[in-house]
């Protein structure tokens, strides 16, 4: 199995496949500013991965950050002379203490838990590229995990979240913003960059082997190959279970992919009932408790004029977990389909579905939000509901979902590319932005 490598090798060219549409194209390294898409899916495949100090600054800088966010205190809540204030950690704890634990550790895993683990195999990554000596334990199976972890890590929604609380409650008491709440943001904000600086596939030794026979402007599968998901390998499909190169499993295809994708889906509709039918949160003022689920709550910010908040939260909690569960219920249906496709609306279609499902995250860190502040007793306090549960359930179950299912199904229904239609060098540059 191959090493990692330092991203600063020379340029070269290889083969490699195309993980959403199965092509086999001829790269070469792209110049600086610049990446390489698939032509024929637009699916971006190489990047030029600069040789400094900027992704592991970065990373530093944001564990430290997010150690003073959990030190020093979030947002304090103060009505009538009497006051409260929450840590960050409070948005799991009172969870826990409400008898929500699995939506105490959801919130905890996407917010610190999961960010941690990937700044600091990110920085051993690269401690490891710098090694003279040779890679450190177990950094090829960290450069596996670091895609995977990616979707999961929400502190950006939680930023946005926590604007959203402090609309909500701004108007029943005095809001202060904290240390921690500051450096929380910048937390978020630094793990966005250093993430959209990741290339995976320039972390791994070059050039990959080129099987005898293989030749680009061909399918993988045509050519009785497969490509490895995690470092691009192109090998014959003999029956090997792990990639010669990185020991990664291999598929021709994601095994049973449109089976746990339905699965997922029918889970993710049934969850959606409770989601919004029970209250996603019970607020007590003054011994009078009045219960709100989702829409309510977007009625509410309506009422009191807030309708820029009403459309975010409507958008993220019903027309997105509703979209995302139409939509990949259509693209199953498409990859059944023989009937030629318009591809480029496909392809759109299961991007913009696969990235926006997060984001519906921001009704749940909203109540972790809300329930660990206004904690006054009878005097005003707010509790979660049942609805947060099922509706946490919905947006991991979509997510699965758009995780599970495999787009080349669709693309192994079309015609077969034209190998003379496509260049040598299929390389298609894009220009990247500044901050990459």
């Amino acid at each position: 199995m191959d090493a990692p490598r330092s991203p600063d090798t020379d340029s070269h060219v290889t083969l490699l496949p195309c993980p959403q549409c199965d092509l086999v194209l001829s790269v070469t390294d792209p110049a600086p500013g610049e990446w390489v898409r698939c032509p024929r899916c637009r699916h971006p495949l190489a990047r030029h991965t600069l040789h400094d100090q900027t992704s592991p600054a970065l990373a530093v800088t944001a564990l430290i950050l997010l150690a003073v966010a959990l030190t020093f205190p979030y947002i304090r809540f103060e009505k009538n002379g009497v006051g409260d204030q929450m840590g960050l950690l409070d948005a799991a704890t009172q969870l826990a203490a409400f008898h929500h634990p699995a939506l105490a550790v959801v919130v905890f895993a996407t917010i610190v838990v999961l960010p941690a683990c990937f700044l600091t195999a990110l920085l051993w990554v690269h401690a490891s590229l710098r090694r003279p000596a040779g890679p450190l334990p177990g950094t090829a199976a960290l450069v596996r995990a670091l895609p995977r972890w990616q979707p999961w890590m929400m502190a950006d929604v939680f930023a946005i979240a926590a604007l959203v609380s402090l609309i909500k409650i701004v108007g029943m008491a005095e809001v202060s913003l904290k240390p921690g709440f500051w450096a929380f943001t910048g937390f978020a904000l630094a793990l966005l960059i250093t993430v959209q600086r990741l290339h995976p596939l320039a972390l791994w030794a070059a050039p990959p082997r080129v099987p005898a026979g293989a030749r680009p402007g061909l399918t993988a599968a045509a050519q009785s190959l497969v490509g490895c998901e995690q470092c691009g390998q192109l090998q014959a499909l003999d029956g090997h279970r792990h990639c010669v190169r990185c020991g990664g499993r291999l598929h021709r295809r994601h095994p049973g992919s449109l089976q746990r994708t339905w699965a997922l889906l029918v889970a993710a509709t049934l969850c959606c009932f409770p989601a919004h039918l029970y209250p996603i949160m019970v607020t007590t003022s003054l011994g009078h408790t009045q219960p709100a689920t989702i829409i309510s709550g977007v009625l509410q910010f309506l009422q009191h004029g807030d309708w820029p908040i009403a459309l975010i939260i409507f958008t993220a909690s019903v027309l997105v977990p509703f979209g995302k569960i139409m939509a990949l219920a259509w693209l199953c249906l498409a990859a059944r389909r023989d009937a030629p496709l318009d591809m480029t609306a496909q392809m759109r279609l299961y991007r913009i579905t696969e990235w926006v499902g997060r984001w519906s995250m921001i009704d749940v860190f909203v109540v972790a939000i809300v329930v660990a502040l206004v904690r006054l007793g009878n005097l005003l306090s707010i509790d979660p509901g049942p609805g947060g549960l099922a509706f946490a359930a919905v947006v991991v179950l979509t997510m699965l979902a758009a995780f599970s299912f495999d787009p080349r199904l669709i693309w192994d229904r079309q015609p077969a590319p034209d190998p003379d239609a496509q260049p040598r060098d299929d390389n298609e540059l894009d220009p990247l932005p500044r901050h990459s």
